[in-house]
């Protein structure tokens, strides 16, 4: 499934426009936590583990919309974005949600 931030994709023609497509991944307030915990992780101002745990949501959000695309019939997404926003759930903390969206097409190989 090709995917792509552009709205179209050099040297294929789209022949079909199939819809919007959409995925969602939201860490748990436990991955802060563990986050907090592994804090001894952090060099430079970075966390491998926290990093290790978003590239997993937006895979997870990814593979999500790229399912709903192939459940269209289509074999590329345009137009992707990716978006990371932070839900907050009272005494319970903070939960971080990680949504990409797309519009489904198809293309001519």
């Amino acid at each position: 499934m090709l995917t792509t931030t552009t709205p179209s994709i050099e040297g294929y023609e789209i022949v079909e426009y199939l819809g919007l497509v959409t995925g969602e991944a939201i860490l748990g307030a436990n991955i802060f936590k563990d986050f907090f915990a592994g804090i001894r992780d952090i060099v430079g101002g970075r966390s491998a583990a926290y990093e290790q745990e978003l590239r997993k949501a937006r895979a997870v959000a990814v593979a999500e919309m790229t399912a709903d695309a192939e459940q269209l019939g289509a074999n590329a997404v345009v137009g992707v974005d990716l978006d990371y926003e932070t839900i907050q759930m009272g005494q319970m903390g903070n939960m971080l949600m990680v949504s990409v969206s797309g519009t489904a097409v198809r293309v001519a190989w």
